[in-house]
């Protein structure tokens, strides 16, 4: 019994560290490139990036994470107004004085640095 327990701790053991192996590169690229088209403040590249990818963009806009900050925040601190006008409809929650942040799951977010 101990002998098959050993062999299916030394069979099993590789899969669970896969389990949380990178992002898939073409997942990546593609948040990357939607971090690139919100900080540019142009409209027509962000519409036409999310319609490339077919990206719905209400499930998207709240849980991604560019450098460590919201898809809004970033669009914010980049400075591009417009794509952060848009894209601030789309996030979830309301803010008040005892709700100083929005939070979500860690398991919700996306997160991607470039």
């Amino acid at each position: 019994m101990k002998k098959l327990l050993t062999i299916a701790t030394l069979f099993l053991t590789p899969l669970a560290f896969n389990a949380s192996a990178a992002m898939d590169p073409q997942l990546k690229k593609t948040l990357v490139d939607v971090c690139k088209a919100g900080a540019s403040n142009s409209m027509y590249k962000l519409h036409k990036t999310v319609k490339s990818y077919r990206i719905n963009e209400q499930r998207i806009y709240p849980r991604l994470v560019c450098n460590g900050e919201t898809f809004h925040q970033f669009t914010l601190s980049q400075g591009a107004d417009k794509t952060a006008k848009h894209i601030g409809q789309y996030m979830k929650g309301s803010v008040t004085i005892k709700d100083i942040a929005m939070t979500y799951n860690s398991a919700e977010m996306l997160t991607v640095s470039y």
